[in-house]
């Protein structure tokens, strides 16, 4: 095209007008208060990448664990105070152009993965559980993350004291990309979230101090499966686009339901295409159970918990459930609920072969973070009987559940970091053998998780499968509840079997012992105990918080 064209191309639009005023392309509106809690979260991740290129790296450690934790607290109130101001109900809308929702459900889980997030600094942050090592304290995850396992760069790095603060700010933007995940509105939101928190978590799998090789295959493994999954799920959203023209999720509902009002000429030629949305829907919805852990996209779940550093898998394990299932329950519920018929069996068939497949395999585990990888598992099905209910009931009793897990999941892996011998944690379940005598409250505080996750009465785990079983059986999916029970007494089979194990066999002789912790791991633990007994001896407050958090504003 010659240059004369172009240029008249460009007057032409340039004088494309109306009553000779220029058209402006219009601002995007964006609610900055309604997004605090992200805004504060990412915005703080910048701050610590900064922290790095500036502080001295001496005090970097105290200053990246300052702005983490202020962070977390100033979102936390944030969302404290958008549920106080009613956005959780009467105010609740869509903010960002329509990408984010700001509703129940999200406030929900965001005070919830914020929550698990600021545990989930203090299990980083412990300095105390390792030797001395030249002097200097170290924590769970390598000196210089990028020299090889074993080298001389990695000793010289060991020797000068060097940490791996950047595991700080790291944090920060996976529980950034969390708290999108489940308030995300459209499908490229969801999208984005996903990459947001996913590459991060591969990087923290792959930076232990102990066990390098171990840790950096499982990040290996996690990152390629999760390449997968997210390339389906990106897949998805392109046939979703094609079938309904448009990526929000109030357009894909009217579209799906039949009840959209402008129907343009290519809009009509897909809308009857039901190929394009069930297999668009089932790609989005499996990278969804990708990441909840859900049989049959469960396969990384127990390499990836075994090889990560301990206080990462136990963050991983709590968040990202909890971020995941509300992204599950959004889809399901304001997108899909047209597609009733066609997803509910299909989910039914996933939630009983997660909870048989994640109870029966976890029997016989020897390594106990691979026996909470499979325990994890049989919860991912148990949730999803909440999800299957649809009903208002349903959303509740998984926002409830999901609260009550995550402070389980992260106290129990904080109390595996304890337990430690020469070659760092003693991992193998034979080495736990009579640590109810050697150390009585860490094995009695082991015991109340795992009672928790067996769901024995007086505990979180009791109150939140009662939920979630009820509102299956009054959404007419009683066969399931049949199937959760009788996975539930498997499961405990195992869980007691290490209460035995710590409190019935006589200690080994060469056996680890327990390492004193600092006062920021105690706190996560006391706290994840507290959580555990006061929503099971007393749940109702909760339920009703999460009853009233349980409507989607559509």
């Amino acid at each position: 095209m010659s240059a004369t064209a172009v240029h008249s191309l460009w007057t032409m639009s340039a004088t494309a007008s109306v009553n000779g005023q220029i058209d402006k392309i219009p601002a995007p509106k964006i609610e900055y208060g309604q997004l605090a809690p992200t805004l504060i979260v990412i915005g703080a991740a910048v701050v610590g990448i900064l922290v790095e290129a500036f502080v001295p790296r001496r005090s970097r450690y105290y200053v990246q664990i300052f702005v983490s934790v202020v962070a977390l607290a100033a979102a936390f109130a944030a969302v404290v105070g958008l549920a106080a101001s009613g956005y959780g109900a009467t105010k609740a809308g869509i903010a960002a152009m329509g990408a984010i929702a700001v509703d129940g459900p999200a406030l929900f889980l965001q005070g919830t993965i914020l929550l698990t997030g600021v545990l989930g600094v203090f299990t980083f942050a412990e300095r105390r559980l390792d030797p001395v090592a030249h002097g200097n304290r170290v924590d769970s995850f390598a000196a210089q993350a990028a020299s090889v396992p074993g080298s001389d760069s990695e000793k010289a790095a060991v020797k000068a004291g060097f940490t791996t603060t950047e595991v700080f700010p790291l944090l920060l933007f996976a529980i950034g990309g969390m708290l999108v995940f489940p308030a995300a509105n459209d499908l490229l939101t969801l999208f984005i979230a996903l990459e947001v928190f996913s590459l991060p978590l591969y990087l923290l799998c792959a930076v232990a101090r102990r066990k390098r090789i171990m840790s950096q295959e499982a990040a290996v493994k996690y990152f390629l499966l999760g390449a997968f999954a997210s390339a389906f799920t990106l897949f998805g959203i392109a046939l979703l686009y094609g079938y309904a023209g448009s990526v929000s999720y109030a357009t894909l509902a009217q579209v799906v339901d039949g009840t959209v009002e402008t129907v343009n000429p290519a809009l009509a030629g897909t809308m009857g295409n039901d190929a394009l949305l069930l297999i668009g829907a089932a790609m989005v919805v499996m990278g969804l159970l990708f990441k909840v852990g859900a049989v049959p996209f469960h396969m990384w779940t127990p390499d990836v918990y075994q090889g990560a550093p301990t206080p990462v898998t136990g963050f991983m394990a709590a968040a990202t459930k909890v971020a995941a299932f509300g992204a599950l329950l959004r889809l399901l519920y304001v997108v899909l609920p047209g597609l009733r018929w066609d997803w509910r069996p299909v989910m039914m068939g996933v939630a009983v072969v997660t909870m048989l497949g994640g109870a029966i395999v976890a029997i016989t585990q020897t390594d106990i973070k691979r026996l909470l990888a499979y325990s994890s598992i049989a919860h991912a099905g148990f949730i999803l009987a909440g999800v299957i209910a649809t009903t208002p009931d349903g959303v509740s009793s998984v926002l409830f559940y999901l609260a009550a897990y995550s402070f389980v999941t992260i106290g129990a892996f904080a109390v595996v970091t304890l337990v430690r011998d020469a070659g760092g944690e003693a991992t193998h379940l034979s080495k736990w053998a009579g640590l109810g005598r050697r150390s009585p409250l860490v094995a009695a505080v082991f015991a109340v998780y795992l009672l928790a996750f067996a769901g024995i009465p007086l505990t979180s785990g009791f109150a939140g499968k009662f939920a979630v079983f009820k509102a299956a059986a009054e959404g007419g999916a009683g066969a399931l509840v049949v199937v959760g029970v009788i996975s539930s007494a498997i499961a405990a089979f195992f869980y007691i079997r290490v209460i035995v194990l710590m409190f019935f066999s006589e200690p080994r002789p060469d056996g680890p012992t327990v390492a004193v912790p600092s006062p920021l791991t105690m706190t996560a633990i006391a706290v994840g105990v507290a959580v555990t007994l006061v929503l099971g001896v007393a749940p109702q407050y909760f339920l009703d918080l999460a009853g009233q958090a349980g409507v989607f504003v559509r």
